[in-house]
This record gives structure tokens, sequence and C-alpha cells, in this order.
């Protein structure tokens, strides 16, 4: 197993202008190769500048597949929508967007959103990773962590709001290029811990290395 790949930026704005590249591209190629691109997109507000890069960078975004990789289990229009945050920052004139029916009790909304998924090989995870290592609402200690499937609910998130629903680390992994995006000192310590070697108790450790690139500030970087 190689290691990651890894990019640095100087500053938040030098990450999000290579991340939205990857992005753009990414699908770009996707949809030529394969007559369609699906990405699983996350939350956070380093990936909403990423999307507000990304959008011009396609003339038009045809057979471009929106997912989330993770959820909150709020209105899609609630100010903690990861939906509402992407359709905010990011113009995607012709993608097809699958949110998560959040509408549902969230077992029910793991359920149905697994089943729309099922089948589907991601060709892009944007992802990003929290001060504690986690990725999505992959929480370390979270049984989901580790177990197999496409989609789970998760109760209880160490970070508000507590009821989500997030994909499978076995979905991440499966997907033909994972971005993990990570800016600030705060991810230092997580962010060596992941470059170092695979840990559960990091859960964005776990992502596939050979697919993964790393972009990354140098305060995260650096600590």
């Amino acid at each position: 197993m190689s290691g990651p790949a890894v990019t640095r930026g100087a500053d938040r704005e030098e990450v999000a202008v290579r991340a939205a590249e990857v992005f753009a591209t990414t699908a770009d190629a996707a949809r030529t190769v394969h007559g369609a691109a699906h990405v699983a997109l996350s939350g956070g507000s380093t990936v909403g500048r990423v999307y507000e890069l990304a959008g011009p960078m396609l003339p038009d975004w045809r057979d471009v597949h929106l997912w989330f990789g993770d959820e909150r289990m709020v209105a899609l229009d609630d100010g903690e929508s990861n939906y509402r945050l992407s359709r905010e920052h990011l113009d995607a004139p012709g993608a097809t967007w699958h949110p998560v029916p959040t509408e549902l009790p969230p077992e029910e909304a793991a359920a149905a959103y697994g089943r729309e998924l099922a089948g589907v090989t991601l060709d892009l995870a944007v992802n990003g990773m929290g001060p504690d290592g986690h990725t999505a609402s992959l929480f370390p200690g979270f049984d989901q962590v580790q177990q197999r499937g496409v989609c789970f609910a998760v109760h209880g998130s160490p970070k508000p709001p507590p009821e989500r629903i997030t994909l499978s680390m076995e979905v991440f992994n499966a997907a033909r290029r994972i971005l993990l995006v990570v800016t600030g000192a705060d991810k230092a310590p997580m962010l060596a811990r992941v470059l170092e070697r695979a840990d559960p108790a990091v859960p964005a450790s776990l992502l596939e290395r050979d697919v993964l690139e790393i972009v990354a500030d140098a305060a995260a970087l650096d600590g």
C-alpha cells in the first residue's frame, strides 16, 4: 500500500483552488469516459469555497450526479444542511442532485439513500476532516467506522446536530478518487496521524491511500 498523494497550499485559498481543480477535472473526465460522473459532497466552510471555485470551471454540469457523503438530519433548507450549503455555493447547471431524504426518520433515510446509491461507484468523494480525525460522519469510537454496507444512521454525534446519516468507509474506499481537504493548525495533530498509518482511532486515516489525495494548507501540515 502506497501513501496518499499530498498537495500543499500556502493558505486556505490555495487549498480551495487546488481542490476545485480536482473536483471539476475529475467530474469532466469521468463523464467523458463513463458517460456520467458521480461525486459525493461534504459540508464545511472550506469546501463551500471549493464549490464556489469549481462551478465556473465547467461550462455545464450535465451528466454529473451530486451525492452526499453525509448529511445532518435537518430540513434541507436548514442552515446546518450540507445540501443547502452545497446548493448555495456550487453553481452546477444541469447537474442531477441527490439529496438525503431528511424528512424520514434516520434509519429510514439511511436505508432509502442506500437503495438509491446501490450499484453506483463514486468517481470522486470530496471529504473534510475534523480535529478529532472524523471524516463525513464517521466519528472515532463509533461502530459505523468499521461497519460494512452503504449508508448508516448516526445518533449522538459528538458534533452537533446529533442525528446524521453517513456513507460507509466501504463506499468511500470503492471510489475511483478521494479528495481530503484539510486546513487549520487545529487539524495538524490528526493529519500527522493520517499520514503515518491507518488507525481505526482516526477514521480519516482509513480512507484508501492508493486513491487518496490530501490537499492541506501549511498550518495543517506543519502545525
